[in-house]
């Protein structure tokens, strides 16, 4: 190996192998600031904080029918998260939001999905944050394949992982450090099932690797667990509220045990808003002739849902 000219090297960078690029739609770095379609300059600085230290933030979010979905609850938790690190944003958090719209604008798409980072920034490869001068802000829009009627009939199978929910000084926090996450991921995988799901040393559930989950227990409530070890997700919220209108909301802890006596369980996510879960741990969910089969709040749900987001999305 021989050391090149900057020509010679950004001539082979850009001939380089892009696994993923053909998903990416647009993209913005705000050390730059230009949006661009060219998913070969979709580039990180490796001394930002945020590769070789976890130090940052993210938030996933999709957006349809040209409509970003909870844009003001994702920058919400974006905000908060960057006070738990403190970490200032390289622009006012209104400039952030704009940026978010340009960016989804750009993508050129009805439907896609948005990945907003908020980086420690680049400056060195200590662990101290005094050694980056200012915050990273990366906006990606990606292409997005809609959830299928024939998925929210068929619904997810589900287990208990072996790993345990995260410290509650970190659940809270959206931040890069996944791994845990990763881990569960592997977990169903290799159990060819869909979805792991942390349980802590008392058996309370917790969430999955990113999503979060609910039951209907027998009297018909909807079960949610405190907001304490899991990240409050943004359409678990807004379940929440709208489940409100039909059914009594509980927020609580909620034992593995009462999997065995509930109507339903049901997995939030901003991607496919509420999907039911039809088998945990191998044995049916549900009640008699339900027993096994996404049930009738899931499928409500996942409508609903859809008519909120879109009544109060962002336009882009």
């Amino acid at each position: 190996m021989k050391a090149v000219d900057a020509e010679t090297y950004l001539k082979a960078l850009l001939a380089a192998p892009r696994p993923g690029s053909e998903q990416v739609l647009a993209f913005y770095d705000h050390r730059v600031g230009h949006i661009c379609t060219d998913a070969h300059l979709l580039l990180l600085p490796l001394d930002d904080h945020i590769c070789h230290r976890g130090d940052g933030l993210f938030e996933s979010i999709c957006f349809r029918q040209r409509t970003i979905f909870g844009l003001e609850a994702h920058l919400a938790r974006l905000v908060d998260g960057a006070a738990a690190l403190s970490i200032t944003p390289p622009c006012p958090w209104d400039d952030v939001r704009q940026r978010i719209v340009d960016v989804a604008r750009a993508a050129g798409v009805d439907n896609g999905d948005l990945r907003v980072f908020l980086s420690r920034g680049p400056g060195g490869f200590g662990i101290s944050p005094a050694e980056c001068p200012q915050a990273g802000l990366y906006i990606v829009a990606l292409k997005k394949t809609l959830p299928t009627e024939a998925l929210y009939a068929k619904g997810f199978t589900a287990f208990t992982s072996a790993i345990p929910p995260k410290q509650e000084y970190l659940a809270r926090i959206k931040n890069t450090n996944y791994l845990p996450n990763v881990f569960m991921s592997m977990e169903a995988r290799q159990k060819n099932m869909d979805i792991a799901v942390t349980f802590d040393e008392n058996d309370i559930m917790g969430e999955a690797a990113v999503a979060n989950v609910g039951l209907v227990d027998a009297q018909g409530r909807l079960l949610c667990p405190e907001i304490r070890r899991i990240l409050p997700g943004t359409t678990l919220l807004a379940a929440m509220d709208v489940a409100a209108q039909r059914m009594p909301v509980v927020q609580m802890p909620i034992p593995k045990a009462a999997i065995s006596t509930a109507r339903e369980m049901l997995l939030f996510t901003s991607s496919t808003l509420c999907v039911g879960i039809t088998h945990f741990d191998g044995k049916p969910v549900g009640q008699g002739a339900q027993a096994g089969k996404p049930g009738p709040v899931a499928l409500w749900l996942k409508d609903v849902l859809l008519d909120y987001m879109l009544k109060k999305g962002a336009p882009i």
